[in-house]
């Protein structure tokens, strides 16, 4: 499928807001954070510490303060790490610099901290034979499965990326906006067990894949979240056969190596990005970023991704959505899909959409030039950490991408010069295929009058002409023509096929053939 054009309005981005984080009721954990454009100043128990330029950055350890907090200025993009008590064991606040070479490595590493993690095929071949098969049948490594609620399923991705976390159901809940019950209960209805043997299912499976990736058996203990190394053990042989101990000395056993999981690669890489702040090794070239793929999974909200570097691609429904640099991907809610990454390429997500505010059952793309690049990159941090404007709102991005759609749109039909009539047009555009059928909208003579002297045509027959050389492009795109009628705004596939043909004079899947799309 086509990438969409580059929008010839609305090429600007909106200011980068200010943004804040704070420690306040989060676990302690050591912190790295630099700051890609503007300026960052980082408070520890009140004081102001550091002022961080663009390229700089501090890892600020675990212990040793009571408190700290990230003020970040307009314009300014700061990307927030936190580490593993392990790792980050200097001895105090440490300020460093970011080589030019490694800032996308650091944008990755980030990447990996904020997107659910799951271990790949290839590496569950490999060790399901070491373990025995718990009862039921089930992979020994598969993740539980996650819960569909809003908040439990916000405090389940939190503990996919960190098993450590060791929260009580009430702090989780408060977090979560919810409360002790409800969480409970959610996780109980949508995963079949408790919020305690969800934790402590996912907290194991991170265990094998940190011994697999050659941590020893007390490193693993602490990075999953248990206090000592003889409840660890027990755990894992009640869970797997083998103890830890053993399971290692089957690896080593073993013939061949073993691809590591996107988790256990995080934890592994998190050493490099300690050498970068000792200064030991900065300037060595990072390794290229693997190709990577999901499995086939279902979201229960919209989830909206944009590809920052490099290219990828979403498969649904028997279509493959490729997703060239620049380009953002909603990709619709309760609707199996696989996504990929090429090599050297970093997809980063920016937010999410309830189904009753977005109506979307086929990816929706448009393309930001490089402009959005900062912008966009700081509203992915906005979306997924705690490092947000005081109004931060995350729903501003359904605006944001209207606003895009309807000026990528505009690049397929006439559009009047006149203010109002301008603004009629781009309303019009901007709701069609996201929100229903479009209405019909209420406007003045003024604009009526508008449309038939720029346009050469009514404002009605204009409304008809933008849905029908939309529907074309899309179909140009590799859309199919269910896929294309739904998009722009019609519920039934015959009607929407004798509008395009009236228009056209061929049908949709007669064109799809004729432009050699099948």
């Amino acid at each position: 499928m086509t990438s969409p054009p580059l929008p010839a309005d609305a090429s600007d981005p909106p200011p980068i807001p200010a943004a804040r984080a704070d420690s306040t009721g989060h676990p302690r954990r050591a912190l790295l954070i630099w700051v890609r454009v503007g300026m960052a100043h980082i408070h520890i128990d009140g004081a102001a510490r550091f002022h961080l330029a663009a390229g700089q950055g501090v890892l600020i350890p675990a212990d040793g303060w009571d408190h700290r907090a990230v003020l970040t200025e307009p314009g300014t993009v700061a990307f927030p790490l936190w580490l593993h008590p392990d790792d980050g064991s200097l001895p105090e606040p440490t300020r460093f610099d970011v080589p030019a070479e490694r800032q996308d490595w650091l944008i990755q590493h980030y990447n990996l901290q904020v997107t659910p993690l799951s271990g790949g095929a290839r590496f569950q071949d490999a060790i399901t034979g070491l373990l025995r098969r718990p009862s039921g049948g089930e992979s020994p490594l598969a993740l539980p499965e996650m819960p569909r609620a809003t908040g439990a399923r916000a405090v389940a991705e939190q503990l996919i990326r960190n098993p450590a976390l060791d929260l009580t159901v009430a702090q989780w809940a408060t977090r979560a906006l919810s409360s002790p019950r409800t969480l409970r209960r959610d996780f109980l209805a949508d995963t079949g067990l408790t919020f305690e043997q969800w934790r402590l299912r996912n907290r194991l499976i991170a265990a094998v894949e940190f011994l697999a990736a050659g941590f020893d058996v007390g490193q693993v203990a602490a990075r999953v979240g248990f206090a000592s190394r003889n409840g660890f053990t027990r755990a894992f042989k009640e869970r797997y056969g083998p103890t830890p101990h053993e399971f290692k000395r089957r690896l080593a056993a073993g013939s061949g190596s073993i691809d590591l999981t996107q988790r256990a690669a995080l934890a592994r890489r998190t050493g490099d990005l300690v050498r970068i702040v000792q200064g030991h090794g900065a300037s060595a070239a990072p390794d290229p970023l693997p190709a990577a793929r999901t499995p086939p999974h279902v979201n229960d909200r919209h989830v909206l991704t944009w590809m920052y570097r490099g290219s990828g691609y979403v498969d649904l429904g028997g279509t493959r959505y490729e997703r060239p640099c620049g380009v953002a991907t909603w990709i619709p809610a309760d609707a199996e899909h696989v996504t990929g990454l090429r090599e050297n390429s970093i997809s980063l997500p920016l937010g999410e959409a309830d189904t009753g505010d977005l109506r979307l059952t086929e990816p929706l793309q448009v393309r930001f030039s490089p402009a959005w690049t900062d912008y966009l990159m700081s509203c992915s941090v906005s979306a997924r950490s705690g490092l947000q404007p005081d109004d931060y709102d995350p729903r501003h991005l359904l605006g944001l991408f209207a606003e895009q759609v309807a000026a990528q749109r505009a690049l397929s039909v006439t559009m009047p010069a006149d203010r109002d009539a301008r603004k009629a047009a781009m309303d019009y555009l901007r709701r069609i295929g996201t929100s229903g059928e479009p209405a019909d909208q209420d406007v003045s003579a003024a604009v009526h009058r508008a449309f038939r002297e720029q346009t050469g045509m009514t404002f009605a027959r204009w409304r008809y002409a933008a849905r029908m050389r939309i529907a074309r492009d899309l179909l140009d795109g590799g859309a199919r023509p269910g896929a294309v009628a739904r998009r722009v705004g019609y519920t039934h596939l015959p009607t929407f096929s004798a509008a395009f043909t009236r228009f056209h004079g061929l049908s949709a899947r007669e064109y799809r053939e004729r432009e050699g799309r099948h």
